[in-house]
């Protein structure tokens, strides 16, 4: 093969390479992709697993919604980020317009049954250039967070209802014998859980999402 078409498959292979490993799944975390186009939360990585990453926070700053209850975490979401999504459009006191950023949380605290309503509270990650006076908005708080660990958990593609507690509980059970794993049950047992979104809706391709188990050292 001529070395200049040699070359060229060789970085096919890469992209498909590449690019099978955003639609699968992910074996281990990698840099969300969109960070590089829209501002995100500064982090930094202190350790790494087969399957789940420590991230550190040194502070940041998130836009909540009041608690939400429903059956559904799609559906839960969905009315959360379009009352965000009105928020950074201006729908505020102050009539500001906000950058979009990521990634889109959502807390989720687990009901006790299948058919039972579970409580998800949607979350905005404020900009740097908004943080010291976000402007308010009815229906909506300001959350700061100190100094915050993560144990992080990533996958990729669509999220659906049924594919969350499988993914919360393969990042619990990856952190068994760890010296994380401990921290991470003291902070909130190992229902509740957190679920971040890098990705618009109208994105298919090299979708990012995580899970995440906040705790504190």
């Amino acid at each position: 093969i001529p070395i200049p078409m040699a070359a060229a498959m060789m970085k096919l292979s890469l992209f498909v390479a590449v690019s099978g490993l955003f639609l699968a799944g992910f074996s281990s975390p990698a840099f969300p992709p969109t960070c590089n186009r829209i501002e995100c939360p500064d982090y930094t990585v202190i350790d790494a697993g087969e399957g789940y990453e420590i991230r550190r926070i040194n502070s940041s700053f998130w836009m909540s919604t009041s608690p939400i209850d429903d059956i559904s975490f799609v559906a839960a979401t969905r009315t959360g980020f379009l009352q965000l999504f009105r928020y950074i459009q201006g729908d505020n006191e102050e009539h500001l317009k906000i950058e979009m950023t990521g990634p889109v949380l959502t807390q989720v605290k687990p009901s006790d049954g299948p058919f039972c309503t579970s409580s998800f509270v949607v979350s905005f990650y404020v900009p740097k250039a908004n943080q010291q006076n976000p402007p308010p908005a009815e229906g909506l708080h300001p959350e700061r967070w100190g100094l915050t660990h993560l144990a992080v958990r990533q996958f990729g593609g669509f999220i659906a209802d049924d594919d969350l507690g499988e993914e919360a509980a393969a990042l619990y059970d990856g952190l068994e014998g760890t010296e994380w794993g401990e921290a991470v049950r003291n902070a909130a047992g190992s229902s509740e859980y957190t679920v971040a979104q890098y990705n618009s809706p109208f994105e298919f391709r090299n979708r990012v999402n995580e899970i995440w188990f906040p705790f504190y050292l």
